[in-house]
């Protein structure tokens, strides 16, 4: 029963669209510029910044993107709002899927488009008219219109002419539920779809003509249009489910099928005497169109349209770039082959990498081959032929025997496509013999030393060369020196014996006599027999070496254990004696000054390892060593005695302070030492030891001083406490003022010391509160009632000094009742009952006058008093000081140089004493600055 016209001419549909056989991907030559003729090349494309591809399609010249990338006529569109980007032909929505660069680059394919008629009620003709949207493109003749409609009769004409190309009938002679279970196939007229073969020419335009026959009716449904559908194409396979659908399925459809043509001259003829239009490079031929125009084909490979395309397509190069890609997947791409320009030896050796990671090898003009391996012993793995969707075309590339077989018509490529099934295909170098080949060293493909070249024959025909590395040698011979010395003594059961390897090959030797070969091994053994008495001495051995070895690496281990746990309590003692800290404060220092922090092993090797022999002397805060330092300096070194948090801070405040202080009668710090439980500091030597023992140790002999003697020490120290008052970068208070603190060197020159209990101010302070800290008999009562720290404690200390100095008595000292008295009110009650004669050491009365006394009492006295702001300054106290000397010593030279005699009684009688270093050229240097 045949259903209603209405029904049927509603789901019909009218489609023209273009297909194309599986075909080759475009190999990208660049473009020239538009409207301009002259030849370009790949540099001047390069150097234009041509687009080469748009999303999968590759571009190549005549076609192009942009200004100065394409012939006039051959412009295309490159729509980027699609992923992956779509290529249109000109301005037009026709995409195009390939660009052939095979035959001169005059294939091209594009995806299928069309066109709907609607049929009006009143209407019984339709007029349609179709022109290519690029002059440089037209119509394969291989195409056919393929028209999906009910009760209709098509005309196709040629161009804008009445030349009938050809015509077919559309029926619906079935219902549609007949023909869906009949399976009807193809268009067969009656089934809702009929075809007509282009078949004569290519087609710039064409235009058709659409009556509907039988006087049927328009018949509308649900409010719709009957609407016919036109396809184009060179083949289609046609569904009758296509009939119900609203567009075609794609899978029956195949790519339109376009040929290229140069059309701004009609013929190569008039092409030539264009010179500046003229197309074709000199490498190439032109071949006249019979439907006008002209084409231009390299003689085997290259593109026609760019200079020196032809000839640049064909050289082979040797010498690969230097960074190729030389995988994707699993797939390995080795040279000759390659996928970025400059990693193949020429464009025929170009493979094709898809956004799914697929190796393409693209062979015009329609086959694609998806490549699985990569031998160099000539031959490629496939796994099938591809057509645009990556289906497999195999059977269809067979099945064109009967039109010539395209693929059999490439009698001069490098690829055996004859050979071809679904696992590979053979190819070769070139098609030249090997001694054609080395003819010219720049195109020699075998360039790795140890290979050689091998003619190829398929059947009984020559064919071409390939390269070999020779035998012993492995790797591509087609890269310099890449065939490399094979191992063959690595190679398991090479060799059943001792295998010596060499370049090119290897020696194999059976085994000797008690020896057998281990195929486990790859080696000569040793027979069980001799196994077992070699092993038992080797045992043997091993175990008297391994427990030598064993006690030695004890022995070692011990050593570092314990020099490390040495250097673990080292490094933890010198953080307890916050030597991070002193590192900081000493960090500033000039260089020519610089404190250096001691390690402990250098100063257990100057002290002998703290020698008793070596105590020079033990102090309120310590011990003090003599040592001789690696550079030969004589060196005291003060060993703390109470390791307290307290103790610790006195010894980085001395430290502190000494680094800061260089002053000819302040004892001189060469550095510390923090990794000990008690901290040590480095002085220089002072030969003569204290002030105090000088006066104090042995009462009952004459002191080894003089009156000027006593006057001069008193004054150097003074003249180092003011230094430390007033001239220092910051305010210095000492706080432990004593005899014992004043050293004596080699010249009796004093020397103050030991600052674990001194202070410092910033500059705007007069003074600090601090616990109180000194010495009894020197202590300032001031600052110890109140805590209130002054430079003027340091004066009341110093005037102690100044009266042991005159009556040779200690501070703390038993009077003659045994009772413990003060040195300081000892002395101001003399001064106080006029008896101070009676009080001074007995050879000051021998040596000074009366006035000279009275001069350093009334100063003692000055410093002494009870009320620190009425003592005198350091200051004032060194230059008092310094004016008695000075008049001491006119008083002299006035008398007769009486001062030199003294002196010189004092040396002798020094000399008989047994002091050491004593000399009189201090004191004669002294005199020179006497006023004259």
């Amino acid at each position: 029963m045949v259903p209603s016209i209405g029904v049927l001419v509603r789901i019909c549909a009218v489609l023209v669209c273009l297909v194309a056989v599986p075909r080759a991907p475009a190999v990208v030559h660049g473009a020239t510029a538009s409207g301009l003729l002259r030849i370009p090349s790949n540099a001047s494309l390069a150097l234009a910044h041509c687009p080469s591809r748009c999303g999968d399609v590759k571009i190549s010249y005549p076609f192009g993107i942009g200004r100065g990338c394409f012939r006039r006529g051959f412009e295309l569109t490159c729509d980027n709002t699609t992923s992956p980007p779509r290529l249109l032909l000109g301005n037009s929505t026709i995409q195009m899927t390939a660009i052939s660069r095979y035959y001169g680059g005059n294939t091209a394919w594009a995806s299928p488009f069309g066109f709907n008629i609607t049929m009006n009620r009143g209407m019984d003709t339709y007029i349609k008219t179709w022109e290519t949207p690029a002059k440089g493109v037209m119509l394969h003749e291989d195409n056919s219109l393929y028209v999906v409609g009910c009760n209709v009769d098509v005309y196709l004409f040629r161009d804008n002419t009445t030349h009938l190309i050809g015509a077919c009938t559309s029926t619906c002679a079935y219902s549609r539920e007949t023909m869906k279970h009949s399976g009807v196939e193809g268009c067969q007229g009656n089934n809702g779809c009929c075809s007509i073969w282009v078949l004569q020419q290519p087609l710039h335009s064409f235009w058709l003509k659409l009556v509907r026959h039988d006087g049927a009716a328009v018949a509308e449904t649900d409010g719709v249009l009957p609407t016919v559908k036109f396809i184009l194409s060179e083949n289609y396979k046609f569904q009758i489910s296509d009939l119900y659908s609203n567009w075609i399925n794609s899978s029956n459809v195949e790519d339109v099928w376009l040929r290229t043509v140069i059309t701004d001259q009609p013929s190569c003829e008039s092409g030539r005497l264009n010179k500046d239009s003229y197309a074709c490079n000199n490498g190439s031929n032109c071949e006249d169109l019979a439907y006008g125009g002209y084409s231009c084909v390299c003689p085997r490979h290259g593109n026609p349209y760019l200079a020196n395309g032809c000839m640049m397509e064909a050289a082979y190069n040797p010498r690969p770039r230097g960074t190729c890609t030389r995988s994707c997947g699993n797939i390995t791409i080795p040279f000759p082959f390659g996928i970025e320009e400059g990693c193949f030896a020429n464009e025929i050796f170009r493979l094709n990498q898809t956004s799914s990671n697929v190796i393409i090898l693209d062979r015009p003009p329609y086959a694609q081959y998806r490549v699985t391996d990569i031998s160099l012993d000539g031959f490629l793995a496939v796994s099938n032929m591809l057509n645009d969707t990556g289906s497999n075309n195999m059977e269809r590339i067979i099945d064109t025997t009967d039109t010539g077989n395209y693929i059999m018509d490439l009698t001069d490529d490098i690829f055996d496509f004859s050979q071809e099934d679904e696992i590979k295909i053979k190819w070769v170098v070139a098609n030249l013999t090997c001694e054609q080949a080395r003819l010219s060293d720049a195109t020699y493909a075998c360039v790795s030393k140890n290979s050689y070249c091998l003619d190829v024959k398929r059947g009984k025909t020559f064919d071409g060369y390939l390269c070999k590395c020779s035998d012993g040698f492995q790797g591509n011979p087609y890269l310099q020196n890449n065939c490399t010395d094979i191992d063959e003594c690595a190679i398991p059961n090479k060799c059943n014996g001792t295998c010596h390897n060499f370049e090119g090959g290897f020696n194999c030797t059976r085994c000797s006599h008690g020896k057998v070969y281990d195929p486990t091994k790859h080696k000569c053994v040793m027979s069980a027999k001799q196994h077992n008495l070699i092993l038992g001495i080797a045992i043997g051995l091993a175990c008297g070496l391994g427990s030598i070895s064993l006690a030695l690496s004890a022995i070692v281990l011990t050593r570092k254990w314990k020099k490390g746990i040495q250097r673990r309590i080292r490094r933890e003692y010198f953080k307890k004696n916050q030597g991070l800290l002193l590192e900081q404060l000493i960090s500033n220092e000039n260089t020519t000054n610089k404190t250096k922090i001691f390690s402990l092993e250098e100063l257990e090797e100057a002290t002998n390892n703290f020698d008793a022999t070596r105590v020079l002397g033990c102090g309120g805060h310590g011990t003090v060593y003599k040592g001789i330092l690696s550079d030969q300096r004589v060196v005291a070194i003060k060993k703390s005695k109470i390791v307290e948090q307290t103790e610790i801070d006195q010894f980085i405040n001395e430290v502190a302070i000494l680094s800061q202080i260089i002053h000819r009668n302040v004892v001189k710090l060469f550095g510390c030492c923090l990794e000990d439980e008690v901290p040590l500091l480095v002085y220089e030597f002072i030969s003569n030891g204290t002030l105090y023992d000088l006066l104090h140790t042995d009462t009952t002999t004459k002191c080894l001083l003089s009156w000027d003697d006593r006057i001069r020490i008193a004054m150097e120290a003074a003249g180092a406490l003011a230094y430390l008052h007033s001239a220092a970068a910051i305010p210095i208070f000492h706080r432990d003022v004593k005899s014992s603190n004043i050293l004596l060197d080699d010249n009796f020159t004093a020397k103050v010391s030991d600052f674990g209990a001194s202070r410092s101010l910033s500059i705007d302070e007069t003074h600090v509160v601090t616990i109180v800290r000194g010495t009894f008999g020197y202590l300032d009562p001031e600052y110890y009632h109140t805590g209130e720290l002054t430079e003027k404690s340091d004066v009341y200390s110093f005037g102690v000094i100044l009266v042991e100095l005159l009556t040779r008595k200690k501070p703390i000292f038993i009077n003659n009742l045994g009772v413990k008295e003060s040195l300081s009110h000892f002395f101001i009650e003399g001064l106080q009952e006029g008896a101070l004669m009676e009080i001074m050491d007995s050879p000051i009365i021998d040596e000074a006058d009366q006035e000279e006394i009275n001069d350093i009492a009334s100063l003692a006295e000055a410093c002494l008093r009870s009320k620190g702001g009425q003592r005198p300054t350091m200051k004032e106290v060194e230059m008092r000081l310094q004016f008695l000397r000075t008049k001491m010593l006119r008083k002299a030279q006035n008398s007769g140089n009486l001062h030199a005699r003294t002196i010189a009684v004092n040396a002798a009688h020094m000399a008989s004493h047994g002091v050491p270093g004593y000399s009189l050229e201090p004191e004669f240097e002294s005199s020179i600055y006497l006023p004259r």
